[in-house]
């Protein structure tokens, strides 16, 4: 924090979505020359790990812009290169974007979606394996879901240091509505600085994915290594029952709707 000044702000945000596979766009995107990770970092520390995310715009801001500098590298060490954060929060949280557009207001912003029932059945057996997860079953949490947050998102703004583990943890089925989150991100971010990935496109084919970040980040693209792609908090699958899949597509379908049209482009899971 002492070299808070000589340290620029991010160049990019990777803004979620949870469980969408931002983890491994981030430490994939790392692997290109002109991409360089947070402070601390394992090229600097051997022992430590590369850190992702800060979480300062959704869980930190208390803690002030000195305290956000000192995550990235000095200027100095910058040139032709760029840095960002990932966190995954951000795309949900209701006054991130706001903060992020007053403080950050030239970043790039990153956004990997994922099929959103996919997403909330992964984010529930996070939870479940965790043990952070009291209901048994994914149908018991989409149940409570709604009584979770009733008031959490109101509190959340009304009283900006105020935590809700409940609102970032248990939201399985609200975090998949994606259109009304990113347009949020959209009032304070121009359309050019905002790209937004499928995940499914991206694990199909990475370096073509990478090669589409890069473009937009401003940088040469750049051959990914072998090793470079690894899915990141993977777990071992499970089948969702065919009514629940069939609720949650009818819940889903005018969000996705709205982002397509939102965006002017269609998605895997939107596609016959």
């Amino acid at each position: 924090m002492s070299t808070a000044a000589l340290r620029p702000g991010p160049d990019f945000l990777l803004i979620g979505a949870k469980r969408g596979g931002s983890t491994s766009l981030y430490y994939t995107l790392l692997e290109h020359p002109q991409v360089m990770p947070l402070f601390p970092n394992a090229r600097l520390l051997p022992k430590a790990n590369h850190t992702k995310g800060v979480h300062y715009f959704d869980s930190h801001y208390d803690k002030g812009g000195a305290w956000y500098r000192s995550h990235f590298p000095a200027s100095a060490r910058r040139s032709g290169k760029v840095v960002g954060e990932g966190s995954p929060y951000y795309l949900f949280h209701p006054l991130a974007a706001e903060r992020a557009g007053r403080d950050v207001p030239e970043a790039k912003i990153l956004l990997v979606l994922r099929d959103p029932i996919e997403r909330a059945f992964s984010h529930y057996r996070e939870r479940r394996r965790q043990n952070a997860e009291e209901l048994a079953t994914f149908e018991e949490a989409l149940a409570a879901e709604a009584g979770r947050l009733d008031g959490e998102e109101e509190r959340i703004v009304s009283e900006p240091g105020y935590l809700s583990y409940a609102h970032e943890q248990q939201s399985y089925r609200a975090q998949g509505e994606y259109a009304p989150h990113l347009r949020r991100w959209m009032r304070h971010f121009p359309a050019e600085q905002v790209r937004v990935l499928a995940a499914e496109e991206f694990y199909a084919d990475p370096q073509a994915a990478c090669d589409e970040v890069a473009e937009f980040l401003g940088l040469r693209p750049a051959p990914l290594p072998p090793s470079a792609v690894k899915v990141w908090n993977a777990a071992p699958s499970e089948d969702l029952e065919p009514e629940t899949r069939q609720s949650l597509a009818e819940h889903y379908a005018p969000f996705n709707a709205d982002l397509e049209a939102l965006l002017g482009r269609t998605f895997p899971w939107t596609r016959p």
